[in-house]
């Protein structure tokens, strides 16, 4: 992941735990409806590794949101 975008993929990784903790979800259940490892999920939620559009979009569909929300800044 480019320096340039960390903060993107930490606010994009903030907002999967917020929906992920208001709908009552674990990493290791969100990521098994997304068949990524717990690990992965982990990475994604601490801005650790970049994530694939495809991964953004299983995630809002398990988490009941539109993929635009979990690109929102929550100021």
């Amino acid at each position: 992941m480019e320096n340039r975008q960390r903060e993107r993929y930490r606010n994009l990784g903030l907002n999967i735990a917020y929906y992920r903790k208001l709908r009552g979800f674990s990493q290791e259940k969100l990521a098994e409806q997304v068949n990524i490892s717990r690990t992965h999920m982990s990475r994604i939620e601490t801005a650790d590794c970049a994530v694939s559009l495809d991964v953004v979009f299983n995630l809002a569909d398990a988490l009941a949101v539109e993929p635009y929300k979990l690109f929102q800044n929550k100021e």
